[in-house]
């Protein structure tokens, strides 16, 4: 049996509606793991071990949490606590495998929808008989924007599925069987003459508005573009404009600057706009509790941290 130094206290700091959906995976998970600690909703700040967090709770103030020794994010996005001054303990955000899988079928099943043109045979009231078959997946040309591990996960599933795929980040990286592309110069040769483009970057100052106007007209003309990254990692603006103009031929929305998106929005409304309600992935409660379990128990142990949030990317 794993113990941990002194008694361990651990505290859920996210709504009631999580605690509802972990309440009995993450003591399952912790025990599984060998780790004997106090799971608790309440509790004075300087006899915590460790935070569960949700970025959506109303606690703000870490820096009486003196004795905790990592923030766990309930997570995958972290803009909202990153630039916390009070937060000095590790952070780490969530990586499980139910959001990446889940990630791969949203991706994976909207870029087979526009390479294959099914929107013309799922809504044809006209009853056109039109025989023209689509491209071989080796034909259309895929860039995927950010190769962090989901990133990674879907540009790995479209190249097995014949795409030739390029991804792009900030930093260099290198990927089997996937063009792997970095910087300023790198975006704009990923961009050039793809037909489908796929967003998964964090959000950042760096990659606010990152798909503008100028961006924007990169792509082939009539290309997808997919979002199930941020809202704010595209100029809404711009893009209207693009998809107005025929640049762009469809977008596929899963996330917005404002959600759940206004009535009004005109993405509603415009014809080449595919709006899905943010549920491109979400965490499991019951994988995203081993991942929690298993950062507890590396912690004890001394040995690193994973998904580890680096404050200075800001992801």
């Amino acid at each position: 049996m794993f113990t941990s130094r002194g008694e361990m206290k651990i505290l859920f700091s996210a709504p009631e509606k999580d605690w509802a959906d972990y309440r009995e995976v993450l003591p399952a998970a912790l025990s599984e793991a060998g780790i004997a600690a106090d799971l608790v909703r309440e509790a004075a700040p300087g006899t915590v071990d460790y935070i569960i967090y949700a970025p959506n709770d109303t606690l703000r103030d870490f820096g009486p949490y003196t004795r905790t020794r990592a923030v766990l994010s309930l997570w995958a996005g972290v803009e909202r606590i990153v630039g916390n001054a009070t937060l000095t303990q590790p952070l780490t955000r969530m990586v499980d495998a139910g959001l990446e899988r889940g990630m791969v079928e949203y991706v994976t099943g909207h870029v087979l929808r526009h390479h294959l043109g099914l929107d013309a045979h799922v809504t044809n009231p006209a009853r056109r008989w039109h025989p023209a078959p689509p491209p071989l997946a080796a034909d259309r040309p895929v860039t995927l924007l950010g190769l962090g591990a989901l990133g990674r996960a879907c540009a790995e599933a479209l190249a097995g599925l014949g795409f030739p795929v390029t991804g792009w980040s900030r930093t260099a990286k290198a990927i089997n069987g996937i063009r792997c592309l970095s910087g300023e110069e790198g975006l704009a040769k990923a961009l050039r003459g793809a037909q489908i483009v796929v967003a998964l970057l964090p959000l950042t100052p760096r990659t606010e508005n990152l798909l503008d106007a100028d961006r924007l007209a990169l792509p082939a003309r009539g290309a997808a573009l997919i979002n199930p990254g941020r809202g704010a990692l595209i100029d809404d603006d711009a893009l209207l404009s693009a998809l107005d103009a025929g640049r762009i031929g469809h977008a596929t929305l899963d996330v917005f600057r404002t959600e759940p998106l206004p009535r009004d929005h005109p993405y509603w409304a415009h014809a080449r706009v595919t709006v899905t309600p943010h549920v491109a992935s979400a965490t499991r409660p019951a994988t995203a509790a081993r991942v929690i379990a298993e950062n507890i128990q590396r912690s004890e142990a001394g040995e690193p941290l994973l998904h580890l949030v680096d404050r200075a990317r800001g992801y």
